[in-house]
């Protein structure tokens, strides 16, 4: 049971707070309901059904993409013989009385006009249906911004297994060439940026949809910033003819005896490859690349990325942080943090705001 709730201008007793529980999913591509009016102290219980949805913070301007610091209950599968729960349950503590926008950040859930709202008033029409018109593709975090789906990714179907002699249908962004999905669940893929040397460890990994990515900042004073195969020591957000905007995690020192190291962490929306690297001085020109679903069997393989990188000698350049196509930031942070943990029947995630704490009995 809860104890209680924090909030900025005093103590909010639990006993006087509400609860609203909203399904997500289960059949149609919906929130029900599909918004509540709630008060500070509040809470929203997101009870998700058979699929793979998330329930994510967006703003009113973008309905289909994250609001930097905004909250996300990551990708939670539940398999289509799962009828009888338990389910995940992703728990939201209401701050005040603005309007909260939340949408399911799986490929064109939004589209489909997935979304939810909390204190909408009579808005929640006109939030529908800008998702609705919305061109962006979707997939999860903070500090992020999408763009359109990378040429060539088609959306496709399969069945995927998350244990226990179970599996789900999910829907998602292939690339030609990509690895198929082996399981519903999610991984998060740690990177060491730097140390001793001028590396990505590991420099090229294979990343399911849902995954994470997250860099693991060591000495010196690096980056981890999206660019492209042709031009692989230039920011994707420089280089790109579209409009595209690359993620970029700005330069992260870290001192010679530090004793924690900063962390920074993409999302994976579909299976293009992502093309990452070092925009210190000089440090891409050696080799300091990284990518994700490089397709091996292609010419456009990592080795050839690298070798690229290497030949052109690239040098630094600026780049602001967002995301772009397959992958989704979010910078390490006191707030808006995210935790998993078993209570009754099913996983909770706690979604915790800027200046909400929450905490567990």
């Amino acid at each position: 049971m809860f104890s209680s709730l924090f909030l900025t201008l005093g103590v909010v007793s639990l006993a006087q707070a509400a609860q609203f529980n909203v399904t997500v999913g289960g059949g149609p591509l919906k929130y029900d309901p599909q918004f509540v009016t709630a008060n500070p102290g509040d809470t929203v219980f997101f009870t998700f059904k058979q699929s793979n949805h998330t329930a994510t913070q967006s703003t009113f301007a973008q309905p289909c993409v994250q609001a930097p610091n905004g909250f996300d209950s990551g990708f939670l599968p539940v398999a289509a013989s799962n009828t009888d729960g338990p389910f995940p349950v992703a728990q939201f503590t209401v701050q005040d009385t603005n309007p909260v926008w939340v949408y399911c950040k799986q490929v064109g859930h939004c589209l489909q006009g997935m979304v939810f709202a909390i204190n909408p008033g009579t808005q929640f029409a006109a939030f529908q249906a800008a998702a609705m018109g919305n061109t962006t593709a979707s997939a999860s975090s903070s500090s992020s911004a999408l763009t359109t789906p990378a040429s060539g990714v088609t959306t496709v179907t399969a069945t995927v297994p998350v244990g226990s002699g179970q599996s789900i249908t999910t829907t998602y962004g292939s690339f030609p060439g990509s690895a198929a999905p082996t399981s519903g669940t999610s991984t998060d893929h740690k990177v060491v940026v730097g140390g001793s040397t001028l590396t990505y460890t590991p420099s090229n990994i294979t990343a399911q949809v849902g995954d994470t990515v997250t860099f693991q900042f060591m000495q010196k004073n690096h980056t981890a910033t999206q660019s492209t195969f042709a031009d692989p020591c230039r920011a994707l957000t420089l280089t790109s003819t579209s409009g595209q905007v690359g993620f970029d995690s700005g330069f992260v020192p870290v001192g010679t005896n530090a004793t924690t190291f900063p962390t920074y962490t993409i999302n994976i929306n579909d299976t293009a490859p992502i093309w990452v690297y070092c925009k210190q001085t000089g440090h891409c020109g050696q080799g300091m690349v990284f990518s994700v679903n490089a397709v091996e069997s292609s010419a456009n393989n990592y080795a050839a990325f690298k070798a690229k990188a290497i030949q052109l000698n690239g040098t630094s350049s600026s780049s602001s942080t967002s995301t772009s196509t397959g992958a989704q930031s979010t910078q390490t942070q006191s707030g808006g943090a995210m935790k998993m943990s078993d209570r009754g029947a099913g996983a909770v995630v706690g979604l915790v705001g800027v200046v909400v704490g929450v905490l567990l009995a």
